[in-house]
Formats: C-alpha cells, sequence, structure tokens
C-alpha cells in the first residue's frame, strides 16, 4: 500500500466514524423476528423490470431510492427510469424513496444545495404522483457529512447508507446499515452466511444495488445471482418488506 492509499483509506474510515457518531437517532430493536430488505439506489429501468420481476414472482416487494433530475437519462448504473416507470413501480406495491433531486455526493455538497436537492425531489414527485410519500431515503454516492446526517434526518423516517453489515439490537433512523450486493457478487457464500448471521440474531438486513442486468455495471448484479440471493432470503426465517413497511413492524414490534 503506497501512502495515497494510506491516505485513502484513512480519511474514509474517518468518514464512516464520524458519520457513524453525530446526530443519532437511534431506535432499540426489540422484534422477535428477523427483517431483510431489498432497496435499489438511481432507479435504473433494469431495476424495476428485471430485478423488480424478479421480486415480484416471488410475491415480494422492494425499495427504489429515486433521482429525479436523473430521469429519463443515461448513467453510469444504465438507463435511469422514465415518469411511467413510476406508475409501474407503486402499481406493483414497491416502494419509492429519496435519493435528492440532483444525486449530490453526501459528503462534499454543501448543506444548503443538499437540502435544496431534497426539497426539489418531492416536489417534482408531487407533481408526477400527488398522493405519493417519500418517506425513506438513501444517501448518494458517500457516507453523510454530520450536518448533511441531520438535515435528511429532518425529512424522512429513516436514513439509509451502506456499511456492509446488517442492523441489530439498536438501529439509527438517519444512518441505516446495507449491504451493497455488487461488492460480493462472486462470492454468494458470503451473503448466505450474512442471511444466516441475520436471521440467528433477529436482525434486519437491508440489501443494495443498482442495475439488474445480463451485462451488469460494476454498481450491479446478474439476474440469476440476484434472484437466488432473493431466493435463499425467501427460504430463511426473515419477514422480507420493503424499508417503509419494514420499519413500521419494528417500530410496532419495539413499543409493545
Amino acid at each position: 500500500m503506497n501512502i495515497s492509499q494510506f491516505h485513502v483509506r484513512v480519511f474514509g474510515r474517518y468518514q464512516r466514524v464520524l458519520a457513524d457518531i453525530t446526530y443519532r437517532r437511534v431506535v432499540k430493536m426489540n422484534n422477535r423476528i428477523p427483517f431483510i430488505s431489498f432497496t435499489f439506489d438511481d432507479f435504473p429501468r433494469s431495476a424495476l423490470y428485471t430485478g423488480g420481476d424478479i421480486l415480484f414472482r416471488y410475491g415480494l416487494r422492494g425499495t427504489y431510492y429515486a433521482s429525479l433530475g436523473l430521469m429519463n437519462t443515461d448513467g453510469p448504473t444504465g438507463n435511469i427510469f422514465v415518469p411511467d416507470d413510476i406508475e409501474k413501480l407503486l402499481a406493483q406495491g414497491h416502494e419509492l424513496g429519496c435519493h435528492t433531486f440532483a444525486h449530490c455526493h453526501s459528503w462534499d455538497t454543501k448543506p444548503k444545495t443538499f437540502e435544496s436537492s431534497i426539497l426539489k425531489n418531492k416536489l417534482i414527485l408531487s407533481t408526477l404522483v400527488p398522493d405519493a410519500d417519500l418517506s425513506s431515503f438513501s444517501y448518494p454516492i458517500s457516507v453523510p457529512r454530520p450536518s448533511i446526517k441531520r438535515i435528511a434526518g429532518k425529512y424522512f423516517n429513516s436514513c439509509r447508507c451502506g456499511g456492509q453489515t446488517y442492523n441489530a439490537k439498536a438501529v439509527d433512523l438517519n444512518y441505516l446499515k446495507a449491504f451493497f450486493l455488487e461488492k460480493s457478487r462472486d462470492d454468494i457464500q458470503t451473503i448466505k452466511k450474512l442471511i444466516d448471521e441475520t436471521c440467528l440474531n433477529n436482525g434486519w438486513l437491508i440489501f443494495a444495488t443498482h442495475d439488474i442486468s445480463k451485462k451488469p455495471t460494476p454498481y450491479g448484479c446478474l439476474p440469476q445471482f440476484f434472484e437466488e440471493v432473493v431466493r435463499y432470503s425467501q427460504d430463511s426465517n426473515a419477514r422480507i418488506l420493503p424499508v417503509g413497511k419494514a420499519l413500521e413492524e419494528i417500530l410496532l414490534k419495539t413499543n409493545t
């Protein structure tokens, strides 16, 4: 490892620790069953028409974090959703979440700009789907700067990041942990082991990825791989729900 790589790793560690310890909104998890959620960042069309169809065949639903400013474009994660896709997503019972309007970097963006992008995303969605509710959020690109974490927490029931682990015992609603599938798309056993561990500890495992395609981008995975994860999850004793509904169940069980 050279000095530059060392500095990058140290700074990354600093970012993660700072994001983890600041502006926490902690809820103790007393649920007696495990939960799994499937989420997609950026909302590439393949995430709905391939990934969503796989979930739908198994009677399951996912959460799609959309940046309305990316709508009708081609991006690093493939073809991004068009307006009609939002109707299909909601009609199938999937959850639509927020990813800021401009896909803002969660560490480098100025707080006021980031907040404006959240509000713009909500406003434009309300013109497309008047009764849609954006109650779930995921941080684009990076872990959040503390001021960004504070802002996001004002507008959403939950804010999801990464971390490559599951949530258990206590969960920070401003910094939900997630596992990005593309980082282990050649290692299905690691994912199966994580599902088993989540179930053993009555945790909440939130899977995240982007495109689901026969030729996936570096940020996505193959349909057969995704379906194997879905199948193994369904065969576990976990309850599989979109983020918003899983959170409702966890809070209900926590308060009873």
